[in-house]
This record gives C-alpha cells, structure tokens and sequence, in this order.
C-alpha cells in the first residue's frame, strides 16, 4: 500500500468551521454547530472552530476544552497553555480532594450553568482561544507516519496543515485512527 500524505486524510479549511478572532463565542458555537449538521454521517463530527485574525490567516484554534473554560474567567489564574494547564492538574499526582479545595478556595463556578453560559455567549474568540505552537503544524506533504510521531510525542488531538507558511487544513488525530483502524481490518 502506497504512504499516504497528510493532504490525503486531512479536512481542507473550506470545510472546517472557521471564525474571526472579533466573533463571538455565540458565533463560533453556531457555525461549528451548522458544519456539524453539514457534515455527512460517515465522517466523525468537527468539535474545534479554527480562528483567522484580520488578514485571513489562522491564527488559532477553540477546543471543546477551550469553551469549557471560557464558562469561567477565573481558570486564567491557573494559566491557559503553560505544560501545567496543557497537561492537567491529575497528572502530577494532585488528587481530586486536592482539585476540590482549588475549586472552592478560587470560587469555581459560584454561579449557575445557565448564567456562566450567557456570560460567555458575549467573549470574544480572541479571548478564549488556542493559539498553536510550533509543534503543532505539519507541511501538507509529509508522510502519515511522521504526523503520527507528531501526535504521539506531543499529545496533539490535531495539526494544522501548512502550504507553504499558509495553513490549508487540519488533521485531526480522529481522522488517522480511522485510517489505522481501515488498515488493520
């Protein structure tokens, strides 16, 4: 079987759900939603929204973890992509009492869902955004096996796709589990 090349399996940016770093949260949840519905059954659903800034470059990406913490402005204070935040608390052997205590000494969610939800529907894409390090772009010509290494070694759940210094699209981490998933059966 001939290798296949990252632009072979990745989404090209014309199908993804792409906002304005200006929009709002509202907006990018409702054209993720509206790519969702577009999306064939077969294909697995997008769940992160890439954001171009003001000369049509992407310049970052919003996670379902991103929305999650955008609910409460208060998680900044434990930083936003440091190896700490990026990684999880549980990771460094911090128990959940230990999370617990974090979430009732900072005042954590101290007010209803809903009420986090309508706050957050106004903030702006650019503050709550992923902004992707060098790691996490893959020249659209490299081969799957060292987009793999990529995933594996930095525990990405996607990489933009690059042409040239422009980003074409995004390979989700999804896409190639199924592709290995198709090969081994």
């Amino acid at each position: 079987m001939k290798i296949k090349k990252v632009n072979e399996v990745m989404i090209p940016l014309s199908e993804y759900a792409t906002v304005n770093e200006d929009d709002t949260l509202e907006k990018a949840i409702r054209t993720l939603h509206d790519v969702q519905k577009a999306t064939s059954m077969d294909a697995y659903k997008h769940r992160a929204v890439l954001v171009y800034d003001e000369t049509g470059n992407i310049s970052g990406k919003v996670s379902p973890l991103d929305v999650l913490r955008a609910l409460e402005p208060k998680y900044s204070q434990f930083g936003h992509s440091d190896h700490l935040a990026k990684m999880g608390l549980s990771r460094f052997g911090l128990s959940n009492d230990f999370i617990q205590s974090l979430v009732e000494n900072y005042d954590l969610w101290d007010e209803s869902c809903e009420f986090l939800v309508e706050k957050a529907k106004t903030r702006k894409v650019k503050e709550i955004m992923y902004s992707p390090q060098e790691g996490e772009y893959v020249n659209e010509d490299t081969n799957i096996a060292e987009a793999i290494h990529q995933f594996i070694l930095g525990h990405h759940q996607s990489l933009l796709v690059l042409r040239k210094d422009k980003v074409v699209g995004i390979l989700r981490l999804s896409d190639v589990f199924k592709l290995i998933c198709d090969l081994m059966v």
